[in-house]
């Protein structure tokens, strides 16, 4: 039977280039005539194999996809990447002259991305009011944490309310009530903010599990913790272990399942974009308590920070929420950014909001 196989596979082979050698031969001797005859053969093979693969343009449809997508993922990655430069005003006069001073106003504080080729090929920018409006337009905020997150929401409200003073004279005396929760529907863009004061994961946990019960999801979430935990319980692996729980209910979230669009509640077809505060660098020296001195230490505040990255709560570990990496940029804001070593100047705030804003283009497929 092999015999049979081999011999009729010879005799194709004989058959077919036998002739064509032949065919060859004689061409050949007339170079006209070969190079007609060769581009003739070249093109009735192509005619023939095209129904067999895809046209050109689906490749390069499918091959600017992965791009788009690679680069997607490339960006978010790079969006916390920025650099600072912090010198002492020009003016100190004038800042000593301002009652309401602090050591704060004696020093200038300007950020930016690094200008590196991977950063730059992104193209972040730092987004206006008008920008903002766009983005955020009909959107439901809800930024909920400790007193980072706090600060988190006034550099976003400042941003869309910025040329409003009176107005946001009225949210910082509001917003800064001690321990409450805030709230406030910016009317010309429809953007409704929730602040949630939830120092604690237990805190962050029940109130995703609020919004799965009534079946209502905001567009956009930002949340962190840590400080309080540090301070009042002062155990990194109990903290890990909280955030391992927020992450499955978080992930929960998105996205959403037909399950649980069945019966009666209606259910957004869009995605909530999550993210993450990162706790800031804590300067010793700096904390305004014995009690904050001896609980929150370096070697402590690590302990803490390597139980965030093994929660696998941040989307670099392979988790649902993008960080806003607070740490890197209180590090590289220096203690000229702080007065307690524990919040800082609103200049670190304001880069974590342009960060997240950032990312939220990337996320929702955006440009402007």
């Amino acid at each position: 039977m092999l015999g049979a196989i081999h011999f009729g596979v010879l005799a194709a082979c004989f058959v077919l280039f036998v002739p064509m050698a032949m065919a060859g031969w004689h061409l050949s001797r007339n170079k006209m005539l070969f190079f007609s005859g060769a581009l003739f053969i070249s093109l009735a093979v192509c005619v023939h194999l095209t129904p067999y693969f895809p046209s050109v343009s689906d490749i390069v449809a499918s091959v600017s996809s992965v791009v788009v997508y690679d680069h997607r993922i490339s960006c978010i990655n790079e969006v916390n990447q920025i650099v600072w430069d912090v010198k002492p005003v020009t003016n100190p006069e004038s800042v000593r002259r301002n009652n309401g001073s602090t050591k704060l106003d004696y020093f200038e504080k300007n950020w930016d991305w690094m200008k590196s080729r991977k950063v730059l090929s992104c193209e972040f920018q730092k987004l206006d009011k008008f920008d903002v409006s766009d983005l955020l337009n009909g959107s439901w905020v809800v930024v909920a944490g400790d007193s980072q997150a706090r600060f988190v929401a006034l550099s976003l409200l400042n941003l869309v309310l910025g040329s409003d003073s009176k107005a946001m004279e009225s949210v910082r005396g509001d917003l800064f009530r001690r321990h409450s929760d805030y709230s406030i529907v910016v009317k010309e863009i429809g953007m409704k903010l929730d602040f949630v004061w939830a120092p604690y994961e237990k805190d962050l946990d029940d109130l995703v599990v609020s919004y799965k019960k009534m079946k209502k999801y905001p567009d956009v979430v930002i949340m962190g913790t840590g400080l309080w935990h540090m301070l009042h319980v002062n155990n990194a692996s109990d903290f890990g272990f909280r955030l391992k729980q927020l992450s499955s209910h978080v992930e929960s979230l998105v996205p959403f399942t037909p399950k649980e669009q069945e019966g009666g509640g209606s259910v957004s077809g869009r995605s909530v974009h999550l993210f993450w505060i990162g706790m800031p660098v804590l300067i010793n020296g700096m904390l305004n308590t014995d009690e904050k001195k001896e609980k929150m230490s370096d070697t402590v505040w690590h302990e803490y920070d390597r139980s965030l990255g093994e929660s696998k709560i941040l989307r670099q570990m392979g988790g649902p929420l993008i960080l806003l990496d607070i740490q890197s940029f209180t590090w590289n804001c220096g203690p000229q950014c702080t007065l307690d070593g524990m919040h800082y100047d609103s200049a670190v705030y304001d880069a974590a909001v342009h960060v997240m804003l950032n990312a939220l283009l990337i996320e929702s497929h955006q440009t402007l």
